[in-house]
């Protein structure tokens, strides 16, 4: 609209992000990207970045939006009253799953070369870079690709020679019309959390695994291959008597497998994506690797799921933040743009500061990952599942009240994202499950956090150009954190898990903020959202007595604006 003429009727309305290029607005990812990625790897990667960026935004948002409103549908019998069940997507899911997996090919481009033109395997980091864009157009199509990408890690390190030699060739494929996609079947009706409690059976009939049983929860429910856990005749009860097997949805004669997709689930979000409930009904199956390793050979699998749900959230929150931004800044009422009032400006940090956290923390793991540091992987796993589907859900509520009455209306895209944001709570472990993981585990058995610490404390080294008492405030509640950690694993107190290991959560992210706005060339303003989770998440307040300190109006100017500064610009700000 010129801006001579005055706004009549929809011209108030706010805009939305259809048509934003989310690589190009996102200035932390790509400093983020500079800092983890060698310069070679990151020019190679570039154009692609820039490519699903453009994608997520446009074309990739167009066709998500049109999937989560026509949901599959199961059909048990073809026309000649065979029970061969298929599930019938809609075009758009179909083409997005293109997009996906064969003109990126999510799937394999951490275990093969010829991937964006790498002749290796991406390195972790620019593997949930990629993802993290994704995300921010379609979320249900990410479960099929990350469950596809951590079947083909399984059977690659724990599948015997022969079962690697017939499933890889069609997992690694390109090609949609031959390549085979992965899934893992974990959750039965005794058996969610109490993995334990699984009452699938294996039989070995002649030579041959068959599976007797049903499975409760199955995302991606027709998928070529499953991995699932189930109990081999005469194991032990438990856990320490469940196997791992790979289940073909067809057998190598071509003919359907014996298990029936019952029913698809009436879900809440991720609409797009399949999820049923399957009975086994001696469906031959695969043993993989050692039949009395079973659950510790699947956990690879389901940290592996932890650290992409992390990244779907961070990039979740980020689209809300974009959401939040545009309706603020778009929007005018009582003569100010909404984005100017004191009120909406903290709503926007509020949203701003746990999504950067989540970024920080994703690659921070991803990171982990590549350079084979399992302990701080161990650990940093669990914290980014627990806390950043947790911030994920808030962040995108106050999306929605950003927006206004609108945010509540199918037509646009909060509804969705308030409803996919919920499953982050469920998948791979609750928030009590990743919290108890985290701290009787991981701290009390493992020792982890001590790797953390050591980990932490070296980016604090490096971030000599921070103002000296800031640093040593971080510094500071790190040792406190530490040993708040210690205290309730050694103590058993597992009702303060979730507390501990928040605190663990916000120390370790305020730290790399503050440490990634030191680096040469970067974004100094990282170091305020430190700042902001170092005063609002990890300081004691009294509500009521509550005071907006000096710094803090000034600190929010600086991120809202978008405008890049240096550490000098920024520094009278973290005194």
């Amino acid at each position: 609209m010129p801006l001579d003429q005055p706004r009549t009727g929809s011209d108030w309305i706010a805009p939305d992000c259809a048509g934003m290029d989310f690589h190009a607005t996102d200035h932390g990812l790509r400093d983020l990207l500079a800092i983890y990625l060698p310069a070679d790897v990151l020019d190679r990667l570039n154009p692609h970045y820039q490519r699903l960026g453009q994608l997520a935004g446009g074309r990739l948002d167009e066709l998500a939006r049109i999937a989560d409103r026509h949901q599959p549908v199961l059909h048990p019998r073809d026309r000649f009253g065979r029970d061969q069940d298929w599930i019938e997507y809609h075009p758009t899911y179909r083409e997005m799953e293109q997009i996906a997996f064969g003109d990126f090919q999510f799937h394999a481009m951490s275990h093969r070369g010829g991937v964006m033109g790498m002749d290796r395997p991406l390195p972790p980091v620019a593997k949930y870079a990629f993802q993290y864009l994704f995300v921010q157009g379609e979320f249900g199509l990410m479960c099929p690709i990350s469950v596809t990408d951590t079947s083909i890690h399984l059977i690659r390190k724990f599948g015997s020679n022969s079962l690697q030699d017939y499933l890889l060739p069609k997992m690694l494929s390109a090609d949609l019309s031959t390549m085979w996609k992965g899934t893992q079947f974990m959750t039965e009706k005794a058996g969610g959390s109490d993995v334990g409690a699984i009452e699938t059976i294996a039989r070995n009939e002649e030579g041959v695994w068959r599976l007797y049983g049903e499975k409760w929860f199955c995302s991606h429910t027709d998928a070529d291959v499953a991995l699932m856990l189930a109990r081999p005749e005469g194991a032990p009860l438990g856990t320490k008597g469940l196997a791992l097997f790979a289940l073909p949805r067809r057998t190598k004669d071509g003919n359907r497998n014996a298990y029936r997709i019952v029913r698809l689930k009436d879900k809440l979000g991720t609409k797009s994506m399949a999820s049923g409930e399957i009975r086994l009904e001696g469906a031959e199956a695969y043993l993989v690797g050692q039949q009395d390793q079973g659950l510790k050979q699947m956990m690879e699998q389901v940290n592996l799921s932890r650290l992409s749900h992390g990244v779907r959230a961070a990039a979740m929150m980020r689209r809300c933040v974009n959401e939040a931004l545009a309706a603020a800044r778009g929007r005018t009422a009582f003569g100010q743009t909404v984005s100017d009032f004191p009120l909406m400006r903290r709503q926007l940090m509020k949203m701003l500061v746990p999504a950067e956290q989540a970024l920080s923390m994703a690659l921070c793991t991803a990171d982990a990952l590549g350079r084979g540091a399992t302990s701080e992987l161990r650990i940093l796993t669990g914290l980014l599942k627990l806390r950043a589907c947790r911030d994920n859900v808030t962040v995108a509520t106050a999306a929605m009240e950003a927006r206004g009455g609108n945010g509540y209306i199918e037509d646009w895209v909060n509804p969705r994202l308030i409803r996919d944001a919920q499953v982050g709570l469920l998948w791979e472990g609750t928030s009590n499950i990743n919290a108890l993981d985290v701290i009787t585990r991981a701290v009390g058995k493992s020792g982890a956090h001590l790797a953390l610490q050591s980990m932490l404390k070296g980016r604090l080294a490096e971030a000599a150009t921070l103002p000296a008492p800031f640093r040593a405030a971080l510094g500071g509640v790190l040792d406190r954190v530490i040993a708040l950690a210690e205290r309730v694993a050694g103590n058993g107190q597992e009702t303060l898990a979730r507390q501990a290991a928040t605190a663990l959560y916000d120390v370790s992210s305020a730290i790399l903020l503050a440490w990634e706005g030191s680096r040469p060339g970067a974004d100094a303003r990282r170091t305020l959202l430190s700042r902001f989770v170092l005063t609002h998440r990890l300081t004691a307040a009294d509500p009521l007595a509550p005071e907006e300190a000096a710094w803090e109006a000034p600190a929010t100017a600086a991120l809202l604006a978008d405008k890049r500064l240096d550490m000098d610009a920024v520094a009278g700000l973290l005194a």
